[in-house]
C-alpha cells in the first residue's frame, strides 16, 4: 500500500465543483493520468493526476483542508 502526496501547498478538493461528483470515490479505481483531486493556490485550481493505476483505499484529509507540499492525501493500493 502506498500514498498519493500533495504536489504543492494549497487547499485540497476531491471534486471539480461543490455540486459535482468526486473525481474518485474511496474504494474506487483510477488509471494513469486520471485526475484524483485539485489543489487550489491563489484561486488557481491545479489538477493532481495519478502516475499509475490503483485504487483509493481512503482519503486522509477532507475537502477544503489545507495541505502542505509532500503531505499524504490518500492511501492507495493495487
Amino acid at each position: 500500500m502506498g500514498t498519493i502526496k500533495a504536489t504543492m501547498p494549497g487547499v485540497f478538493y476531491r471534486r471539480p465543483s461543490p455540486d459535482a461528483d468526486p473525481y474518485v470515490e474511496e474504494g474506487g479505481s483510477y488509471t494513469p493520468g486520471q485526475t484524483i483531486a485539485v489543489i487550489e493556490v491563489m484561486k488557481t485550481f491545479n489538477e493532481l493526476k495519478a502516475e499509475e493505476a490503483g485504487t483509493v483505499r481512503r482519503f486522509l484529509i477532507d475537502d477544503g483542508d489545507e495541505v502542505s507540499m509532500g503531505q499524504d492525501i490518500a492511501e492507495v493500493g493495487e
